[in-house]
């Protein structure tokens, strides 16, 4: 009731009067500003509309129409934020950083950047930022960065460069079987790639290391390390951890001594070339022969736990959590999906434990040392009081959370961030990069548990969305999985990224451990590949072989085939990319894809915003909100209004904006005056015989009596003085606004109705009366249900409700307008006959049936 309070206090808040020429300057300025950014919302559909048949393979689309469909799509998400920003007086400018980190985004994926003149084979981490990814590749400059300009604790390490890698081939004259090697591969025969990284990865393997490059990387190790530390060696590729993530495509060695850096360096550089890594390569468009790695030198930190946060949840997008999953011990187990970790959901705006799940943690890997005194890596089983406790305090969560956020803030975008608990109880960051997002426009392609069919199991921990059906293949995680059989059920002890040569054939993916922060799960995701996690006790349960329908929407499995579902999945398969140029696929994730679904939710800002078409939703969103405010401005605008005379028991005026009145000068007019074709479909509801009262209008006793009581006691308006009674209309040819205030409650309306659907809304508010609480809000109720019954989407909060109709045909949206209409007539005093909790249901049932009195 509060914020109800306030916001009508807002409204009739006293505002110093203006001449009509400051007025209609006023009105206009935002009025046309509103045109615009409605025709670049249709204009910017189009072209996402075009998009979408690219990627659908409706439409063929060269390099050229690509850069030219990409700078439409910035250009009228620009303009919807400039007129968004006029209409608002500048109060969403967040805007103008989203946009520019998206476009920027965009011009990585379009430029065809020349290779670095890099000069040097390593760098200290501390001479590394962002700015040098084509130098030292993604994974070196996101942490360079994190330590050098976020101030986050990193471990002491440096990095190798591009050059290194590059020189090590060259020096051994590996660039001519490379070419080679990869010329003609094909994605539809994994065979051919598995021997053909087999063929790289041996001559790499059995290559010396120049003598330059290994004294350099010796030099460095001794500059930064003491000769019994053991470090981490891992891949730092010029496009790994940006845009794609490579989730765990390429190699991380533990545990690496200085006596066997050398041999490392060249395992690591093995990985650019695993069969997984160039079959990943290949779906995303990227050059085959390309030597553009770099790799990353940190010393290992003895962890106490370890594990992954995602800045937001990955697959829900209604969540404003941030997902933190961890075990004991070193990370792998995590990333890797050997254990089913320990779960946090921490919301954003409060830091508030929303939820914490104590995972299935049965061993842990850590650091041992030898009787020499070197570490190494190894697998222990956990005792039971560590398996059943967790890993983690609260505040350690907390501060888990805090930094994502942080990193967020800092790469205006969502990030994927490895970390680890050192023995001093210091959380040391170990990676950060972008999170892909699950798409919300399929979140809408989705059904209910289907009573008819077998469910086998539930409550599996959906990591990518979809429907999936097919056979089930029991496979290994490290199977050769070239012959993976296309349409099976790929059934897992627990997750593996070997997953790649098998990903566009199998139907879908069921783990038995294993959390949506891992490595798998972002391939999923990438690749669309419906998969449930963490269901326990699944081997055993799935035969081999046997038919299975997999609801990756909700956590279900199936037997048999289910009609329901696959119809489902045949409506989401239809709107999923096809086989298209993959610069086409990567440019448009940046564009297409819908991460603000929800207006309602915190998560629904500037600062949330991924894609350009996030960008448009919420410009679009927030013009009607900022639109709908122009009623409370009216009361000011008396010497531009012109009375409108009619038998509606209102003091209306009106003010033209052009198109809407015959003659806007004129100081008094009369319905047959009005020409907006929206206003004068509303103007006629009202005045409508039906629901215009001849004679006194019949009271409800008992009803009235409340209400004076109420009335006498302040019962709803002890912090809200008592409404004007003038009304306004703000009007234009294909525009209305229309704010009606009478005694204590209000009514506010906002329409545009055109010949382009896209662009054709109604908002309807109402809050406020005299009655007392109970009848109040049975009477938001009453007009919700009738709402709800026209086809609005409804919310209530109290006695406030509010009510949207968007993108219907303009012979729709004005039978609605003649139905409010009536409407707004027949509820003025419906608060004295709400007697009983009968009576909401009864008047909507009546007013449906055309009954008003």
């Amino acid at each position: 009731m509060g914020s109800v309070a306030d916001f009508l206090k807002h409204l009739v808040k006293p505002r110093p009067k203006m001449s009509r020429e400051q007025v209609m300057k006023a009105f206009k300025r935002r009025y046309g500003s509103f045109k615009q950014l409605l025709q670049a919302n249709t204009d910017m559909a189009a072209t996402l509309g075009r998009l979408e048949a690219a990627l659908r393979g409706d439409r063929q689309m060269d390099m050229n129409q690509l850069q030219v469909e990409a700078l439409l799509a910035f250009m009228n998400a620009k303009r919807m934020v400039l007129c968004l920003n006029n209409i608002s007086g500048n109060r969403y400018r967040a805007l103008d950083q989203a946009l520019a980190s998206i476009s920027e985004r965009i011009e990585c994926e379009l430029e065809d950047r020349e290779s670095p003149d890099v000069k040097e084979l390593v760098f200290p981490l501390d001479k590394v930022d962002t700015r040098m990814a084509h130098s030292v590749g993604g994974k070196n400059a996101n942490l360079g960065e994190v330590r050098n300009n976020v101030g986050m604790p990193v471990p002491p390490g440096f990095a190798i460069s591009t050059l290194a890698c590059a020189a090590f081939l060259e020096q051994n004259g590996l660039h001519e079987l490379i070419v080679s090697a990869t010329g003609g591969l094909d994605l539809e025969a994994p065979a051919g790639i598995a021997e053909a990284s087999r063929q790289i990865t041996a001559a790499i393997s059995t290559a010396p290391v120049p003598e330059e490059l290994a004294s350099a990387l010796l030099a460095a190790w001794d500059a930064h390390f003491s000769p019994d530390d053991a470090v981490a060696l891992r891949s730092s590729a010029v496009d790994e951890d940006g845009n794609q993530s490579f989730a765990g495509q390429y190699i991380t060695i533990l545990g690496v001594h200085r006596d066997t850096l050398l041999s490392a360096f060249k395992e690591v550089l093995t990985g650019l070339y695993s069969a997984r890594a160039l079959a990943y390569r290949m779906r995303n468009g990227f050059v085959l022969v390309t030597s553009s790695m770099g790799m990353c030198c940190i010393k290992m930190v003895n962890a106490v736990a370890a594990g992954v946060a995602f800045s937001r949840h990955p697959v829900d997008l209604h969540s404003n959590a941030v997902v933190i999953n961890a075990s004991w011990g070193l990370g792998e187990s995590v990333v890797d999906g050997m254990v089913t970790p320990d779960t946090w959901l921490v919301r954003r705006a409060t830091m508030r434990i929303t939820e914490a799940t104590l995972g299935t943690k049965t061993h842990e890997i850590r650091l041992g040392m030898t009787a020499q005194g070197s570490l190494y890596t190894e697998r222990v089983a956990l005792p039971p009081e560590k398996q059943q406790a967790f890993c983690l305090s609260q505040e350690q969560v907390r501060k888990i959370a805090r930094m994502a956020l942080a990193l967020e803030d800092h790469y205006h975008r969502p990030q994927d961030l490895e970390w680890v608990l050192d023995e001093n109880n210091e959380i040391i960051l170990l990676q950060t990069r972008p999170i892909l997002l699950s798409d919300g426009r399929y979140m809408h392609l989705s059904v209910g548990r289907i009573d008819d069919a077998e469910l086998l199991m539930e409550g599996g921990e959906v990591a990518a969305r979809g429907i999936g059906c097919g056979p089930v293949v029991h496979t290994a995680p490290d199977d050769d999985m070239s012959d993976f059989p296309t349409g099976g059920v790929m059934l897992l002890p627990h997750p593996t990224t070997n997953i790649m040569l098998a990903i566009e054939r199998a139907a879908a993916i069921v783990t038995q451990t294993g959390s949506l922060t891992g490595h798998m799960a972002s391939i999923c995701r990438e690749f669309n590949v419906p998969t449930l996690m963490n269901l326990p006790g699944v081997l055993d349960r799935l035969k081999e072989g046997e038919t299975i329908t997999v609801d990756a929407m909700h956590g279900r499995i199936y037997a048999g085939e289910v009609p329901g579902l696959l119809a489902l999945q045949a409506k989401e398969k239809a709107q999923r990319k096809a086989s298209v140029s993959p610069i086409v696929r990567r440019v448009a994730d940046h564009i297409l894809p819908l991460r603000l679904v929800d207006p309602k939710s915190e998560m629904f800002a500037p600062e949330h915003c991924t894609t350009l078409h996030d960008v448009m939703r919420l410009a679009h969103e927030k013009s009607y909100n900022e639109m709908f405010l122009l009623s409370d401005i009216a009361s000011s605008a008396s010497t531009a209004a012109s009375e409108l005379r009619c038998s509606v028991p209102l003091d209306l005026h009106v003010i033209d904006l052009g198109g809407g009145l015959k003659d806007p000068e004129r100081p008094v007019v009369y319905p047959e005056e009005v020409i907006s074709l929206p206003f004068k479909t509303l103007l006629d509801g009202m005045l409508s015989p039906e629901v215009q009262v001849r004679g006194p209008r019949p009271v409800n006793m008992r009803g009235f009596m409340a209400v004076m009581r109420s009335s006498m006691v302040g019962a709803n308006h002890t912090a809200v003085e008592r409404f004007g009674d003038r009304s306004y209309a703000i009007i234009s040819d294909k525009y209305f606004n229309f704010s009606s205030r009478v005694g204590y409650h209000y009514a506010v309306m906002d329409c545009w109705c055109s010949e382009t659907m896209s662009k054709n809304y109604i908002t309807f508010h109402f809050a406020g009366g005299a009655a007392d609480d109970v009848r109040r809000e049975r009477r938001v109720r009453c007009i919700g249900l009738i709402l709800k019954q026209m086809g609005f989407n409804v919310s209530i909060v109290g006695d406030s409700m509010q009510g949207r109709f968007v993108k219907y045909p303009k012979e729709i949206l004005l039978s609605r307008l003649d139905q409010l209409g009536k409407l707004l007539i027949v509820t003025r005093q419906m608060d004295m006959l709400m007697t009983t909790e009968a009576m909401v249901a009864q008047f909507a049932e009546n007013f449906h049936k055309g009954i008003y009195h």
